[in-house]
């Protein structure tokens, strides 16, 4: 009975294999005819004024913000400098409300940080805030390059897809910097 088994194991694997390959045969013509290009959002947003505009302004804020925490956090040594000089001239409640008040300033700091610089902080929030006109204008000039060429799909080179092999003829970024009204110098020196 066993060889039996194995045979029509067999006939089934056959079979299946037959299923395959005719999908296979009708999908791959079909993927064949698509188009696909990428752009490289990275070269792109380097090359637009606004974008350097907008980092500028985020730079700004961030390095005041910095400075603000840093400045907080010097006020905090300071006062934990001077608590350990007297420390022993402190009576013991003395000694507990001065660390509760040193600590609660270090996690009002810290509150601050994560108000500024947290997942959801209003670094976050204004750098979203800034650059959404920016990629709005190029998923407007991707689109309008891509529909004009034909393209099925384009992706994002820098983005979380992670190719391989990408054939430079595909490479759509220098079209929608002229999309966008960029001056494009080929002999920029570019590495695709």
């Amino acid at each position: 009975m066993r060889p039996l088994r194995l045979a029509s194991r067999g006939v089934r694997l056959l079979a299946l294999g037959s299923v395959v390959m005719l999908v296979g045969g009708v999908a791959a013509p079909a993927l064949a005819q698509q188009r696909i290009g990428y752009v490289d959002t990275e070269y792109v947003l380097n090359r637009l004024p606004e974008y350097k505009t907008v980092q500028q302004k985020l730079d700004k804020l961030e390095q005041k913000w910095r400075t603000e925490i840093q400045q907080r956090r010097e006020k905090v040594q300071k006062l934990e400098q001077e608590f350990q000089a007297r420390e022993l001239l402190y009576t013991e409640q003395e000694r507990k409300r001065k660390r509760q008040e040193i600590e609660k300033i270090r996690k009002d700091v810290e509150q601050l940080r994560q108000q500024y610089f947290g997942p959801e902080g209003q670094l976050y929030v204004r750098q979203k805030e800034l650059m959404r006109p920016i990629q709005q204008r190029i998923l407007e000039a991707t689109e309008t390059v891509a529909t004009a060429d034909g393209y099925d799909y384009v992706v994002d080179k820098k983005g979380e897809t992670l190719f391989l092999y990408a054939r430079s003829e595909h490479d759509l970024s220098d079209r929608v910097l002229r999309e966008l009204g960029i001056n494009v110098d080929q002999q920029s020196g570019r590495q695709p």
